[in-house]
């Protein structure tokens, strides 16, 4: 019966090049026309159609990470780049709608984030060995969308870029009291900290990233500059000139929104500027894939802008800058990819076979879901304040223009 539906499922879904199935029963039948890419994979597992009918990304990551699943010269990026691509153009068939129904009514539960879930989520994915990360990062350890202001950035490049263009939104000055919500391991608080003379508190609830950041601040020369709190967003105090929160908001969670912006509010000076730098999706509002709340990132959500705004407009604030980053991530995430490919033998030594197969499959799905799936990332800028910003963009690129018109002199 099930090898039956997964058919149906599958004969809906590809319209676009051909995917080849091998079947537990050792049969195998052939999707798509056959008018671009080409992919084979096999299922070894009795169990597997069942699993992949009622959840496909749970089925098929599942069954890759535990090898029940065979995909023809390990292709992955070629696989998930049909399947997106046709999931993308076709949407679900009338028998998995109430499926997906179901999973938007439990999205609720899924998202809600008080403090103690909020830490353990943060845990799972951040508190991981800190060599891992030094193995696909850049050397400043960013671990949020580049942006690439010329086609031919190195990733070092972009991650530098990423930080000056929000530096530069953020309109930072000498002496101010600035906020980093979701400091990371502290490369945006110590680059203000160096390059802007801003003082800075960094909250996060991940151990890890907590003493490594203050560490680098100390090595830096800075920690009278820049520190770096073991703290939820939602208990700090005080008053402060600018807030920055890159690459956090996706683990807020739908029902805190209110208490998210809210701090914000609270916590700002009524001439201040936030800055929210977050993965969001270019439609409406939706799920998270049930595979990577799992494995990934327990609690997350990228939301859809009206998702956001709707909350920024309840607590008063004014939105000054919208910008929307298309395919930076996808270009982010490829090298983060390549780099991760090129050292996963000692991937394997930190941890073993199933972390690799998982964390690969995660990168490469990211990454096709920004390419192929209309994910985007999101940077809000507001205020309390309507005139607390510049009256047009001209301030974000005059130091370029001025540049260029130095050397059109020359």
């Amino acid at each position: 019966m099930w090898s039956k539906t997964l058919d149906h499922l599958l004969t809906h879904l590809f319209r676009q090049g051909r995917l080849r199935v091998t079947f537990p029963d050792g049969t195998t039948r052939s999707y798509g026309p056959g008018n671009g890419r080409e992919c084979a994979v096999v299922l070894h597992h009795p169990a597997l159609p069942r699993r992949i009918v009622l959840s496909p990304d749970m089925g098929v990551g599942e069954g890759y990470m535990d090898g029940t699943i065979t995909i023809e010269d390990d292709d992955v990026y070629g696989f998930l780049s049909l399947a997106i691509q046709n999931i993308a153009a076709q949407g679900q068939p009338w028998f998995r709608r109430p499926l997906e129904a179901l999973r938007r009514l439990k999205r609720r539960f899924d998202q809600s984030n008080p403090v103690a879930r909020s830490r353990a989520n943060v845990a799972h994915h951040y508190d991981l060995s800190g060599e891992l990360y030094d193995l696909f990062l850049d050397e400043d350890r960013n671990y949020s969308c580049a942006y690439f202001a010329r086609p031919d950035m190195t990733l070092e490049e972009a991650q530098a870029a990423k930080k000056q263009h929000i530096a530069r939104k953020l309109l930072i000055e000498p002496g101010m009291r600035v906020l980093d919500i979701g400091c990371g391991w502290g490369s945006m608080g110590i680059t203000l900290a160096r390059n802007f003379g801003a003082e800075v508190v960094g909250v996060t609830l991940s151990r890890e990233q907590h003493e490594m950041a203050n560490a680098r601040a100390a090595k830096a020369g800075l920690s009278d500059k820049v520190r770096f709190e073991l703290m939820d967003y939602r208990d700090v105090q005080g008053e402060f000139d600018r807030i920055v929160s890159i690459g956090m908001f996706e683990h807020v969670g739908v029902p805190q929104y209110d208490a998210f912006f809210s701090s914000v509010t609270r916590l700002l000076k009524p001439e201040g500027i936030a800055l929210i730098h977050t993965i969001g999706r270019a439609g409406p509002p939706g799920t998270t894939s049930p595979w990577i709340l799992k494995y990934i990132f327990p609690g997350g959500y990228c939301p859809a802008m009206s998702e956001a705004m709707a909350a920024v407009e309840r607590q008063g604030l004014v939105t000054t800058d919208v910008e929307v980053w298309r395919l930076h991530y996808a270009e982010t995430l490829k090298e983060w990819r390549k780099r991760f490919e090129a050292n996963i033998d000692r991937v394997r030594a930190l941890y073993d076979e199933r972390f690799c197969r998982m964390w690969r499959y995660y990168l490469i799905a990211s990454e096709l879901t920004f390419r192929l799936n209309n994910q985007v990332v999101f940077q809000f800028q507001m205020t309390p304040k309507q005139d607390a910003v510049p009256l047009t963009r001209d301030y974000l690129y005059r130091e370029e223009a001025d540049s260029e018109g130095r050397g059109a002199a020359a």
